[in-house]
């Protein structure tokens, strides 16, 4: 299961959604925010949500359970790219 969120529905989303999809059985999660650009990853154990990952930005990634697809972060913002990170 896949959910985009938004700001209008993100809270329900990570509350009532996630419950309802554990109840449901669903075996895998991916919550993608366009706007914060991060894509997260779990997986239920139990009757709990196990986060695998949180990835930010450009990369590219292979998560569960499609590690052998390699999914292009970039992709997933609609051409909107990341602000520089800030070191030091």
């Amino acid at each position: 299961m896949c959910e985009v969120l938004s700001p209008s529905t993100a809270a329900d989303d990570r509350k009532l959604k996630m419950l309802f999809y554990a109840a449901a059985g669903i075996p895998h999660l991916w919550l993608i925010d366009p706007l914060a650009m991060t894509l997260e990853a779990y997986r239920l154990e139990g009757d709990r949500w196990l986060l695998l990952h949180t990835w930010p930005g450009e990369g590219r990634v292979r998560a569960e359970p499609f590690e052998a697809i390699d999914v292009r972060l970039p992709a997933l913002w609609g051409g909107r790219k990341p602000p520089p990170r800030r070191t030091g």
